[in-house]
């Protein structure tokens, strides 16, 4: 009966050992496989050492590798990675403090090489970057510091891309993001640019007035032009009217020497010439008489007749050398003058 159940217990046990056992087995071949089969993502890359020395690089995709021998012992992504570079006091050429941040954007291309080549290359490059942008500003005067940012970056990006070669990183871009100079250089940047503004203001309001004063005596002498061309035209049009007039006047005065002529050539015309002789003798004799006291009279006063007489034979003689001179005084029809 002891016998019995001893057996018993030993079956019972024998089968619970062996599915220890082969429960045990199935967690092994897992581990095997999880340890053995590697998956890795895209733009990835895994080192591989065997027994402690570097075997291969695993790209993207499915790998396997030997459990226990093999292991992955660095990790690298091969995306471009942007790293801000810690604020660091610099000095410039003429002795200013200024404060400067930064930005360096790197990318990993030999993951074995950013394995071995350096401990860690996130802070060897962050180091290097400082330690050259100080050599740059050192170069520089402060004023010219914001206006080389693109000079200084491609300066550190030189110094950086030259030193990271054995490290297997390729150095894209390096950005300054701030320049912080001390308060008092702020201030005085800041009068400076308020007079700076201010000049400009007068200079503008200079360059104002000037284009002012030049339009107004553009203007005042356009003005004057006008005025000399309209006074030119005005004395031109007054010259050739008087010079009308007086070619009118002597027209009319010569006709009317031709019709007198011509009356008096008529019966009866030299009775009315001797008539309107003796009347105008007489009115101008009066009108000398009221001008002045003093009077001077001829000696024959009392012959009125014998003056006008005298003074028709006068008329008379000046006809006849009209006519001498000119025939067309004695036509009795003479013609209109133009």
């Amino acid at each position: 009966m002891n016998t019995q159940l001893a057996l018993n217990l030993l079956a019972v046990n024998s089968g619970n050992f062996g599915l220890i056992f082969t429960l045990g087995l199935v967690a092994l071949i897992v581990v095997a496989l999880l340890k053995t089969a590697r998956i890795v993502p895209q733009r990835q890359a895994y080192v591989v050492e065997r027994l402690g020395k570097y075997h291969k690089t695993l790209e993207a995709g499915f790998h396997i590798t030997v459990p226990i021998i093999d292991r992955v012992a660095y990790k690298h992504s091969l995306k471009e990675v942007a790293m801000d570079v810690p604020p660091q006091f610099c000095i410039t050429k003429d002795n200013i403090a200024i404060e400067i941040d930064g930005l360096l954007y790197m990318q990993v291309l030999d993951a074995k090489l950013a394995s071995y080549g350096i401990e860690n290359y996130y802070y060897a490059a962050s180091q290097l970057a400082q330690t050259t942008l100080r050599s740059e500003i050192g170069k520089l005067e402060l004023d010219k510091t914001f206006e080389e940012r693109d000079t200084i970056n491609a300066a550190v990006i030189q110094a950086l891309d030259k030193a990271s070669e054995p490290w297997g990183l390729k150095i894209t871009r390096y950005e300054i993001a701030n320049i912080k100079p001390p308060q008092s250089v702020q201030d005085a940047l800041e009068k400076q640019m308020r007079a700076e503004r201010e000049r400009r203001a007068q200079i503008a309001l200079s360059e104002g007035q000037r284009e002012a004063q030049i339009n107004v005596a553009e203007g005042q002498k356009q003005e004057v032009i006008k005025q000399s061309e309209a006074k030119k035209l005005s004395q031109i049009n007054e010259a050739e009217g008087k010079a009308r007039e007086i070619e009118l006047l002597a027209n009319a005065t010569a006709e009317g020497i031709v019709r007198i002529a011509h009356a008096i050539q008529e019966p009866g015309g030299k009775d009315a010439v001797n008539l309107r002789i003796a009347e105008q003798y007489v009115t101008q004799f009066g009108n000398l008489a009221k001008e002045t006291n003093t009077m001077i009279l001829p000696q024959n006063l009392s012959d009125i007749g014998g003056t006008v007489a005298a003074l028709a034979k006068v008329l008379d003689t000046s006809r006849g050398n009209v006519i001498a001179t000119n025939p067309l005084a004695g036509n009795p029809n003479p013609p209109p003058l133009r």
